[in-house]
């Protein structure tokens, strides 16, 4: 982890530069606000990632001598017959129609958003998949 908290680091120092040379030289104020909000992200990002790595175990990636094969194991788990991603989906998809065609849309789609989150949190709480 620490050289990614290096690369963003060093990425945070160029959109810093970026940023005042773009400020400096075009005056456009929408650009350059993007560019030090670019910046700020980016910090954050390299300073979290060079905390959490001077708290945990060396990892593969920072091993000059490691093989690809070192990093490999799981990932996590990935529903594999989830429907509940597919309300949330159509409940956003009608929330932003909402926004081009009527604010009345929303009492349809808030509905469907929060019966899909409640069900993908809850999905393995019930049914078959409970012992999982």
């Amino acid at each position: 982890m620490k050289i990614q908290g290096k690369m963003f680091v060093w990425l945070s120092a160029f959109l810093l530069v970026v940023a005042v040379v773009y400020g400096v030289w075009s005056k456009e104020p929408a650009g350059t606000t993007a560019l030090f909000l670019a910046f700020g992200l980016s910090i954050m990002i390299g300073f979290y990632l060079g905390f959490t790595a001077r708290r945990v175990d060396v990892g593969p990636q920072d091993n000059k001598e490691a093989d690809v094969a070192d990093d490999a194991g799981e990932v996590g788990f990935f529903s594999p017959h989830s429907w509940q991603p597919l309300g949330l989906g159509l409940g956003a998809a009608v929330a932003f129609l909402a926004v081009a065609v009527g604010w009345w849309l929303m009492y349809f789609a808030a509905p469907l958003i929060l019966l899909s989150i409640w069900g993908w949190v809850f999905e393995y709480y019930r049914g078959e998949n409970r012992t999982q």
